[in-house]
């Protein structure tokens, strides 16, 4: 039978790149591939004829010859026809998706990848000021560790794993399917190529226990909520030699009496009374560390702003401090004794003609503005 041409079998024009020749086996290998067809000849013929298209375009000296002289000019070379050698680096197509460590019977035996530790996270509230000034504490956290009574083997003291029997310490099991050979990784040993016949009593072969660790952790001045530190190397240890995951701390601060925070600066209301708003004073203001004298100006309104420089929260880079911003509420009295109504009456007809009530009614101050 006539043989199909190449590019055809894989969807693809002839000026199609590697990379779309590549994607376009992908795509029928595992449509087609025998462990998702079982017993159907059709779909191993179509396997087949797209591994053998794969593997003369995927060859640049192949492609070339076959452009130029088609399917008798790579009989005449001989080459063409099924080559499952030339998929020994394609195992990403089949060994992932289908968990086969070795397809064709071109590659040795599959060791267990060593696996990066998993990260943990914990939480920790601080308060207020800790978080503008810093602070060093002790935390304690759960984590695997490895076994202090067989060292992380898994085994019990005095014995070790042995090789599997249902692999032969191979890791995988190879069978016969259709035209090629497929191995598979050995559910005995997980990959392992060994089993333990006597489990750690503590650790129940796992070779690892959790354990509750003490940590000292450094926190910097300028920390605000939400902040996440990382401390390397201190989450879960890795598995086949991988190295440990990190704990990242995650910062609550909790909210303040009278400050609140606005990036690296602080605010807070200072009500002062009508004397001290008219006349001026010196009144005393609490920050975060202690209490400051601040001179106020006659004639203060609500709303007025007063900054004192580098009373602020500091930048975790160490450059610079933010301000403390005092925003200022004039209170106004709302019970009054006889003496001080006596003396706020009195005020109130020594006031300049201008803060005095306007002897105008409003009707007659609208008429007036319209008629200018």
């Amino acid at each position: 039978m006539e043989k199909r041409d190449y590019y055809q079998i894989l969807g693809l024009g002839r000026s199609a790149s590697d990379q779309e020749i590549k994607s376009a086996y992908r795509k029928m290998a595992l449509k087609y591939h025998p462990d998702r067809n079982p017993s159907n000849s059709e779909a191993e013929e179509r396997f087949k004829e797209a591994a053998e298209a794969y593997s003369v375009l995927s060859d640049a000296q192949k492609r070339a010859t076959y452009d130029q002289f088609g399917h008798p000019g790579l009989a005449g070379a001989g080459v063409g026809g099924f080559d499952p050698g030339a998929f020994a680096d394609f195992a990403d197509i089949f060994g992932d998706f289908f968990g086969f460590g070795d397809l064709f019977g071109t590659g040795g035996r599959r060791r267990s990848a060593a696996q990066r530790g998993a990260d943990l996270r914990y939480d920790l509230e601080i308060d207020f000021a800790d978080a503008v000034f810093g602070l060093n504490t002790e935390i304690k956290f759960p984590r695997m560790e490895a076994c202090s009574r067989c060292s992380g083997r898994g085994a019990e003291p005095g014995t070790g794993p042995t090789p599997c029997v249902t692999c032969g310490g191979r890791g995988q099991v190879r069978y016969q399917q259709g035209f090629f050979s497929i191995s598979r990784t050995c559910s005995a040993c997980r990959g392992a190529g060994q089993v333990i016949s006597r489990p750690c009593t503590r650790c129940r072969g796992e070779g690892r226990t959790r354990v509750e660790r003490k940590l000292k952790v450094n926190i910097p001045p300028g920390v605000d909520n939400g902040t996440r530190l990382r401390l390397a190397g201190e989450g879960e240890p890795g598995l086949n030699g991988g190295s440990t995951g990190d704990l990242y701390v995650v910062l609550k601060v909790t909210d303040h009496p009278i400050f609140e925070r606005e990036d690296l600066h602080l605010h807070c209301n200072i009500p002062v009374n009508v004397a001290q708003a008219v006349l001026g004073a010196e009144i005393l203001v609490s920050t975060l560390e202690g209490q400051e004298n601040v001179k106020l100006p006659p004639g203060l309104q609500t709303g007025a702003q007063f900054r004192l420089r580098g009373k602020g929260v500091p930048s975790l880079n160490g450059q610079g401090r933010g301000d403390l911003v005092l925003h200022i509420k004039v209170v106004v009295p709302t019970r009054l004794s006889r003496e001080q109504r006596k003396l706020f009456e009195q005020l109130m007809n020594l006031l300049p003609a201008e803060n005095k009530p306007s002897e105008k009614g409003i009707f007659e101050r609208v008429k007036d503005y319209f008629v200018q």
